[in-house]
């Protein structure tokens, strides 16, 4: 007898244990301010003792390389990422189109060397969506200062088959150099959380445009009227470094193929080496430069992706959290921060999660964005398609809008997250506090009612829904947009960190029991 009720109750014992296991994770928070110590012990560990944050960095950075929007490089790399996210074991893995972008372009290969008076090789990269050369050319250099209409005709008729340069000399960031990047310290970041938002003042005052003044497009069709060999510019201000962007009024002929065929070659030159040449030719000395420049542009007009994947929830009724970064970058390099690293970091949350088992209530989706630099295309298409615009009676509001708990985004480089800006939504103030405790060892611990703009998260905070974009260190591996973003500017332990904290504020909203609050409709703009 003794034994039966032994027995009896090893096994009540055992189903009360198999019981509280199976509803371990699908059980919700208590809102407001409550913590699940436990998970966050458990995510910690797997974020910073097992961390495979790097893997993902690396491979996008070494392997896949640059990721242009629409570009043959990005559709492979596109593929990579669903392949890793299915591996991952994520639900509903797919791709969705967003826009007709226009036709693929992808650089293959540019060589460019100063000849005459010296030799300098110069350090520089092709324009995005402009056209190559044919084959190897060489070129007299020439300073080309166009700002108006009366400015054209002082050139008509002598650039042709010249190399002009259309840039002032650029000012080097002699600061930087010197001091180079520091973090955050104490006090700067205070003065985040303490500023108050100042009112945009109304009816600001008109601009009256100077007729004679000329716009870039304008320019560069007069240049290429001219059949110029190629134009040459400098954008940076640090040595060493060329940004990488794209042809003026490329957005407007609808990324075509006779937009890009019909273009000048357009190259972008380190200030150094813009400067050097830039000097000589002052001084009444020729320059002669030789280069060659392969652009591949399609033929077709394709379209442009977005990537998403979930960890489905255990009451869909109860709606979704989002988690995401921007897979796009510009094509001078690998982009390391911009934004290789906070797709690494979205990639390693979603990872973390589901090697941990969890069951959230609410769908956890991971988004990878395309048309991020060209313009936040990708995001506020899908936001459009997802959720609606309530400022726009065309769109109206989507089903899935009240669904939405947050979307929360990295992007601003690959340093450490060091709070998270509240885009004025003082009612989120409480729970995004609540969810930074656990954190606080590893520097996270301002929040700022200040907005953050540019990236992502802006395509929900202006249609109203909650989004979030964390106040991040600045390291010196924040050369985004140029040739210089490579894994070296990165520091491991910033990813490891970010995405152990992203993991654990996407599994409590997930798992609490209400969404996170939102901003009145007034702050819509």
């Amino acid at each position: 007898m003794k034994t039966f009720f032994k027995n009896k109750l090893v096994r009540v014992i055992s189903f009360v244990l198999v019981i509280t296991s199976s509803f371990a994770f699908a059980v919700p928070i208590t809102f407001p301010g409550l913590v699940d110590w436990a998970m966050v012990a458990r995510i910690r560990e797997e974020g910073l003792q097992h961390s495979k944050v790097m893997e993902y960095e690396s491979y996008i950075v070494d392997v896949l390389g640059a990721r242009l929007t629409l570009s043959r490089d990005m559709q492979k790399a596109q593929v990579w990422a669903l392949e890793e996210m299915k591996k991952m074991g994520l639900s509903q893995v797919n791709s969705e189109a967003y826009m007709d972008y226009g036709v693929t372009w992808d650089n293959e290969y540019v060589s460019a060397h100063m000849i005459e008076p010296d030799y300098m090789p110069l350090n520089a990269y092709p324009v995005a969506y402009t056209a190559g050369t044919v084959g190897k050319i060489n070129a007299e250099a020439m300073v080309v200062d166009i700002q108006t209409k009366e400015d054209i005709e002082l050139y008509r008729g002598k650039l042709k088959g010249k190399a002009v340069l259309i840039s002032n000399p650029a000012v080097i960031d002699l600061q930087t150099l010197t001091n180079g990047v520091h973090r955050y310290n104490n006090d700067e970041l205070i003065a985040l959380e303490q500023a108050a938002i100042t009112p945009i003042k109304p009816n600001p005052a008109r601009v009256i445009k100077n007729p004679t003044i000329i716009t870039a497009v304008e320019r560069l069709a007069f240049l290429k009227s001219e059949n110029v060999a190629v134009v040459l510019q400098t954008d940076g201000n640090r040595l060493g470094i060329v940004p990488a962007y794209s042809r003026p009024g490329v957005r407007e002929d609808g990324w075509s193929a006779a937009g890009m065929k019909n273009s000048s070659p357009i190259l972008a030159v380190t200030p150094e080496h813009y400067n050097r040449m830039y000097r000589v030719i002052k001084r009444g000395i020729v320059v002669k430069i030789e280069l060659e420049i392969k652009n591949k542009i399609g033929d077709k007009v394709e379209q442009a992706m977005n990537l998403v994947g979930e960890i489905p929830g255990t009451n869909p009724k109860e709606g979704i959290v989002m988690v995401g970064a921007h897979f796009d970058t510009w094509h001078g390099s690998s982009n390391a921060s911009d934004n290789s690293s906070g797709t690494a970091v979205a990639l390693e949350a979603m990872r973390i999660l589901k090697t941990l088992g969890v069951k959230p209530m609410r769908t956890i989706r991971i988004a990878l964005w395309s048309g991020e630099e060209q313009g936040l295309y990708g995001s506020r298409a899908y936001v459009q398609k997802h959720f609606g615009d309530p400022r726009n009676a065309a769109i109206g509001i989507k089903p899935e809008y009240e669904m939405l708990s947050a979307y929360f985004n990295q992007d601003y480089g690959a340093g450490q997250y060091r709070g998270i800006y509240l885009q004025g939504n003082e009612a989120a103030r409480t729970m995004l506090t609540a969810w930074m405790e656990p954190f606080r060892d590893l520097g996270m611990n301002m929040v700022s009612n200040q907005s953050l703009g540019s990236t992502d998260h802006v395509s929900f905070d202006e249609v109203g829904l909650p989004g979030f974009q964390y106040l991040q260190d600045r390291t010196p591996g924040t050369a985004g947009h140029t040739n210089l973003d490579y894994l070296e500017g990165i520091q491991p332990e910033d990813l490891m960190k970010n995405a152990t904290i992203m993991a654990s504020y996407i599994y409590h909203a997930a798992m609490a029991t209400e969404k996170v609050p939102r901003k009145s409709m007034q702050g819509v703009k």
